[in-house]
């Protein structure tokens, strides 16, 4: 079993912001790959299903993001689960809009949905990042991050959430080169 948790803030408020984008990439993996229907425990939603041969537990907290670690630690104490088991979507400042790379272990960046779960479960887990970019300034950031996508951003952003499901396949097997260079090539069509 694997969990996969996609870092957002609940409310329909939040539903678009560059923040939210962990929840857009759970969302359309489940589409993607037939999830079961949305279930709420861990204090979150959470879909249950199966990419390629693996099982895959797709949690959303609902906890707000910087109190993220205590759904994503309830969910890894239930399945008696080690952070080996773990992998977080997450918006990444630092990284060009709608690049994905995936990082293994390492430090939050400032990022509180990552600082709360290294408080839960510690660094060991591996993380999707979804660039989107800096805004330039550090005063920006606030707003940048909690902004939402702009009309012209979408049909790059609906591209590369496409990429991510269609991909996740490499994923589950531990394939994450194969992963990040499938996403790029199909962003680059």
């Amino acid at each position: 079993m694997q969990i996969w948790a996609g870092l957002g803030n609940p409310g329909p408020q939040y539903a678009m912001n560059r923040h939210n984008v962990g929840f857009m990439a759970c969302d359309v993996i489940a589409d993607a790959h037939g999830f079961g229907p949305v279930q709420k425990k861990f204090s979150g939603w959470a879909q249950e299903g199966r990419i390629g041969g693996e099982k895959v537990l797709l949690l959303k907290p609902a906890t707000f993001m910087n109190e993220s670690g205590r759904a994503v630690g309830e969910a890894l104490r239930f399945y008696k689960l080690g952070p080996d088991a773990l992998t977080v979507f997450h918006d990444e400042l630092d990284l060009a809009p709608f690049k994905v790379k995936v990082k293994q272990g390492g430090g939050h960046a400032g990022h509180n949905g990552l600082r709360s779960i290294h408080q839960h479960v510690g660094d060991e887990y591996r993380r999707v990042r979804i660039g989107i970019g800096h805004p330039g300034h550090k005063d920006r950031v606030h707003g940048h991050v909690l902004g939402n996508y702009a009309k012209a951003e979408m049909d790059d952003l609906v591209d590369m959430l496409g990429a991510i499901g269609a991909e996740a396949d490499w994923l589950a097997k531990d394939e994450a080169a194969r992963f990040m260079s499938d996403i790029a090539l199909r962003m680059q069509g």
